[in-house]
């Protein structure tokens, strides 16, 4: 019992004091590029959003009540809800822009001795995120 108590008191002994430095709940909006990081993290919540809703939109389209689908498809005609959908497309478009500018950091390509160019990799990404968008708007345009 002794044994034990000596270990307690040996390691209260040599526990040293860490610094915590205080920090403020306001601290990203002290640089603008704590801000914009902060925004960018803000719009995941809106992208999320919105990507739960079409999920939503999609189950009740292939409900056996229509009325309730075409209740809800003209409740999007609105000017609050093309409002909400004009700030989350700035949201996804926000969110994209900075992925695809951060991406040339997060993923480094080698060819051979040499390093890719961040412009050819973030280049890349906006190139096939245009054919992706054209090729969508095609397919809508012909459904509708």
């Amino acid at each position: 019992m002794g044994e034990k108590a000596e270990m307690t008191n040996q390691s209260a002994d040599t526990k040293t004091k860490e610094y915590i430095r205080p920090m403020p709940a306001n601290w990203w909006l002290k640089k603008k590029s704590y801000f914009l990081f902060m925004v960018r993290e803000l719009t995941c919540l809106f992208v999320g959003g919105y990507a739960v809703f079409l999920l939503v939109l999609i189950y009740r389209a292939r409900g056996t009540n229509s009325q309730e689908f075409a209740a809800l498809f003209d409740g999007l005609n609105h000017s609050w809800a093309i409002l909400l959908n004009l700030v989350v497309l700035g949201m996804a478009l926000y969110h994209s822009i900075t992925w695809f500018n951060l991406t040339p950091k997060a993923m480094v390509v080698w060819r051979g001795e040499e390093r890719l160019s961040p412009m050819v990799i973030a280049g890349s990404n906006y190139v096939v995120w245009a054919i992706v968008s054209i090729l969508i708007a095609w397919l809508a345009y012909r459904i509708g």
